[in-house]
Parts: C-alpha cells; structure tokens; sequence
C-alpha cells in the first residue's frame, strides 16, 4: 500500500519493566465519577449512568516530560486518573468478565484547559476544546494485571510542586472499573489499545509555567510532569 505522505507513527505508551511498547488506538474517559469531585464541579453525584468523552491516541505523553502550557487558555488543570489499558476487545461484555479485557494499569493525568470547558458547557456545546488538545493524555508505564492483580482499591494522589492538592482512594469510584467497561461496551466495541481513563477526585486546580506535577497511585508508582512555557504553536 502507498500513501500520499508518510503516516504519523503509531502512538503508544511505555510498559513497566520492558523495552515493549502499548500501542494506543483510542482514548475514552468517565466524566464525574468520583462523588466529591462532582459536587465541587457542581452537580449532584447521584449514581445515575456514567457518561464518557475522548482524546485523541497522540494526546500521550509519557513520564518524566515537560509540556508546554497550551494556547488559548488562562485556566489550566490537573486530574489525577487511574488508567486502565485494555488488552482484550468485545462488545456488550458482562461485568462478571470485564477484568478478562484488562491488560493492565497506569497513573494518568486528564488535563484539561477549564475555561474552555466552561464555555463549551455553558453553550451545550462538545467538550473536546477543552479536553482533546495536544499532549492532554499524560500516561505512565502500563503495568501488566498479571502481576498487580485487578485494583479496586488503593491510594490514588496528586502534588504539585510538594503540595498535596488531590487524596483519595480507587473505592471510592462511583461506577467501577468493571463497571465502566460494560457500560461503555454496550455502546461501541472495545479493542485492543484502548485506554480508559477512570475519572478524577476532589481538589482539582490550576497549573501555570514551571510547575512539578506528580500523580501517584499505590502499586503502580508515579508519574512527574513538568510545567514550561506557554505553546505559541
């Protein structure tokens, strides 16, 4: 097969303790699914059905990078997100086997340019200005499920430049991991190379230029991500 010009390479993400690489195909994430963080956004955490908006697969950045500040923004964020990595595709997957689609888990960072959002929700409008931009998607190494088991509970938290800013625990997700993966497979089928980001806690906040952003979730380490100069594309 030709092509008109060389396709981009294929992104992907690191796998801890290899050389191997994930490849990603695409992005989904949970909007809202920690209780505390929904009621500081605003609404009613009510366990009513999940919903979900994407990235795109080069929106990765992986561990230890420094981003620009992107454009068009005066309100950028941090969320930290246990990410699930699917190894295994299907569709209408029951709850009962969700964890066989598992291949394994990150430490992610949903960042999020807030302004944006806000406009795009206040004019009912689609999410993506403020979510689906450049290097959005930072993710640490996988780590395979066959060797930390499937995670339901455990630390999950975020600084910024030493200070504490998110602290929380994955049992305290409001739909599960296997629970999102059957919701979310009743819409679409899921395939090797997805990636799920699970939703964030309480105590979102800004980031500006120079700042150290680490998220850490217990069992699978953390990731640093550092702050630079505004992107001036």
């Amino acid at each position: 097969m030709s092509y008109v010009f060389e396709p981009a390479e294929h992104a992907s993400v690191a796998v801890a303790g290899s050389d191997a690489r994930f490849p990603v195909r695409r992005i989904f994430c949970v909007g809202r699914n920690y209780a505390a963080h929904a009621r500081e956004m605003g609404h009613d955490p009510d366990r009513e059905a999940p919903f979900f908006f994407t990235k795109p697969c080069d929106a990765v950045v992986d561990d230890g990078q420094t981003i620009a500040y992107p454009p068009e923004t005066e309100n950028f964020h941090f969320e930290a997100e246990l990410v699930v990595a699917i190894g295994k595709g299907g569709h209408d997957i029951a709850e009962a086997d969700a964890n066989d689609h598992i291949w394994g888990y990150a430490v992610g960072n949903d960042l999020t340019r807030r302004d944006l959002q806000g406009i795009a929700k206040d004019k009912g409008r689609p999410w993506d200005w403020g979510k689906a931009f450049d290097n959005s998607a930072i993710c640490g190494p996988v780590h395979p499920a066959t060797q930390t088991g499937y995670l339901e509970t455990g630390s999950i938290s975020l600084t910024v430049n030493g200070d504490t800013k998110q602290d929380a625990d994955l049992a305290d997700l409001i739909w599960s991991v296997r629970e999102v993966i059957t919701i979310l497979s009743r819409s679409m089928k899921l395939c090797p190379g997805d990636l799920i980001y699970t939703g964030t806690p309480a105590g979102v906040g800004p980031l500006v230029a120079g700042d150290v952003c680490v998220v850490s979730i217990a069992g699978l380490g953390s990731v640093t991500t550092t702050i630079g100069p505004r992107d001036s594309l």
